[in-house]
């Protein structure tokens, strides 16, 4: 799935880029030739703790380029969903170490934080040796496996589905009876002040409405006078209508005589008494919007009065008042009716309650079971890596009163190194080259299941060598059947296993100035060369040389 990996500007390594085959590719060299800084440089390109110090010297950065080849419905296409990232099927992921000690993350060219650059990378990648904190030795990940192994995935998300529901509604029953109990400690205040204010009735807006018709009414008592005294002279006794009606009269009898001389100003005159009329009419309607009922202007001052006295009374904008009031009257009502609801609630939450705790305990059975079964296959594995001595246990504690989404157990393997010693946690009592053994063991039961689809075995054959490295080999070469698979190794018999052999060589430069990692594909003689030097050492001899020759054949057979 890996296809390639670029590196620039890490430490000995100036441009390198390497391309992976499927199946099973083994990293051989002499030590310190730089095998450690290339996983050292994938681990930063799968989210690994950045360091100032990867970056080579003299260059202001360095830069690590992973390229995957990703099936549609794999958990790392899930991540980049759900952080808004594009899949195109294929994830380049890229860090760049700046010799500063920052560090930038992108996947497919678009920035990202390094804990979703970590995310991705741990769905793609296991690195078992230097870099257990990716790999199997975590707790945590363990009951997931189990799952995995046991095919239980199914279950356990329709267990977290139980598990939000019981959960809602036991939040719901809790909101219930707080409130219950709220309202319960003031019902007294409650029912007193709910029925003040249901007899009150106040509405939204109701003081501004108000407050502007007793404004209006006032103004209009003190204008009152002047618009009567105003109507009087335009229209009344005082009015000077009859005196230019009869006016008019008079000059229309002499209009006979002298038109020209009459008929402009009686044109004026008749323009005035309608003017005259205009006012009049303007006059009575402004007197009839004037007018009032001094009971309403007492009525609108008495409903002020007692709207602004409540609002001081209960801390509370008269403009609220209406909201308060339906709010004391649905807490008077949650008293008198929250009784029943609570009964109602707290049946749907133990109906909630006993679903889950029924789902949760056939799981737990469930994993119980198919523990035994892989304990058996972990522990049909060890013999041959010479841990016949040792057993395997998964280690299953259910507590009931601790439930969580994914049911009630705590899984955790556990090992147990020799006869008569006392079982533990697989971190704690494994030493490191028994620990990468059962890990190996572990892998190959689980290739298929809960496995990321690259591993990584970093010198996992330390300290063995013969059968058990034969046996070693023949499990990664098992493994790269279903994933792929990465080793570095010093142990010919994995060597011989590969279906794809680098060599990671250091080359001097500059007259020995300074010096630079290489990797190179080894092919036929070349790698019978390289096999040969694994089990002589300096001098190759031709009876390494045959030997070498003889563990190729016999990978192939």
């Amino acid at each position: 799935m890996l296809a390639r990996l670029s590196i620039r500007d890490i430490v000995l390594i100036e441009r390198l880029d390497i391309e992976f085959s499927r199946g099973l590719a083994v990293l051989t060299g002499e030590t310190g030739a730089g095998k450690s800084i290339l996983l050292d440089a994938f681990a930063l390109a799968l989210g690994g703790r950045g360091d100032a110090g990867l970056v080579r010297h003299g260059v202001e950065q360095g830069q690590v380029i992973a390229v995957f080849d990703v099936p549609k419905g794999h958990p790392a296409s899930a991540i980049l969903s759900d952080n808004g990232l594009d899949d195109t099927g294929e994830m380049i992921l890229r860090r760049v170490q700046l010799a500063d000690g920052r560090t930038r993350a992108f996947i497919n060219d678009q920035a990202i934080s390094v804990q979703t650059l970590k995310a991705v990378g741990s769905a793609l990648v296991e690195i078992h040796g230097q870099h257990d904190e990716r790999a199997l030795v975590d707790a945590a990940t363990h009951r997931r496996l189990l799952d995995a192994f046991a095919g239980l995935e199914k279950d356990v998300a329709a267990l977290e589905v139980l598990w939000d529901a019981r959960r809602a509604a036991n939040t719901v029953l809790d909101e219930h009876r707080a409130d219950m109990e709220r309202a319960a400690r003031e019902a007294d205040y409650l029912r007193h002040a709910a029925d003040e204010l249901r007899k009150l009735a106040p509405s939204d807006g109701e003081e501004t409405a108000l407050a502007g018709r007793r404004t209006t009414m006032m103004q209009g008592e003190k204008i009152a006078a002047d618009l009567r005294e105003a109507q009087d002279a335009v229209g009344g006794n005082h009015s000077p209508v009859p005196a230019l009606s009869a006016a008019v009269r008079r000059l229309e009898r002499r209009a006979g005589n002298s038109p020209a001389l009459v008929e402009p100003a009686v044109k004026a005159i008749d323009a005035a008494i309608n003017a005259l009329e205009e006012a009049d009419q303007h006059l009575t309607a402004a007197l009839i919007a004037a007018d009032f009922d001094p009971s309403e202007l007492e009525r609108i001052e008495e409903r002020l009065f007692a709207l602004r006295a409540a609002s001081r009374k209960y801390s509370t904008p008269v403009d609220d008042l209406a909201a308060l009031a339906a709010k004391y009257a649905a807490d008077v009502a949650l008293i008198d009716a929250g009784a029943d609801q609570l009964k109602k609630l707290e049946i749907a939450a133990a109906e909630a309650d006993k679903r889950y705790s029924t789902a949760a305990t056939r799981l737990s059975a469930a994993r119980a079971k198919s523990a035994e079964k892989l304990n058996k296959a972990v522990n049909a594995e060890l013999a041959p890596l010479k841990l016949e001595r040792a057993k395997f246990m998964t280690q299953i504690d259910t507590d009931e009163k601790s439930p969580g989404p994914q049911g009630f157990d705590r899984v955790e393997f556990w090992v147990q190194t020799n006869p008569g010693t006392r079982p533990g946690p697989l971190m704690k009592v494994a030493s490191g080259g028994e620990l990468s053994r059962f890990l190996l063991a572990l892998k190959v039961v689980l290739s298929d299941r809960g496995s990321a689809p690259t591993l990584v075995f970093d010198e996992i054959d330390t300290g063995v060598g013969g059968a058990v490295a034969d046996a070693i080999g023949a499990r990664l070469a098992r493994l790269a059947g279903k994933v792929q698979v990465m080793a570095v190794t010093h142990a010919p018999q994995v060597a011989a296993r590969a279906d794809q052999h680098l060599l990671i060589s250091k080359d001097a430069l500059d007259k020995g100035k300074r010096v630079a990692t290489r990797v190179n594909a080894l092919v036929a003689d070349h790698r019978r060369e390289e096999i040969a030097r694994m089990l002589a050492g300096a001098e190759i001899t031709a009876e390494a040389r045959a030997a070498a020759e003889r563990l190729l054949r016999a990978a192939t057979a």
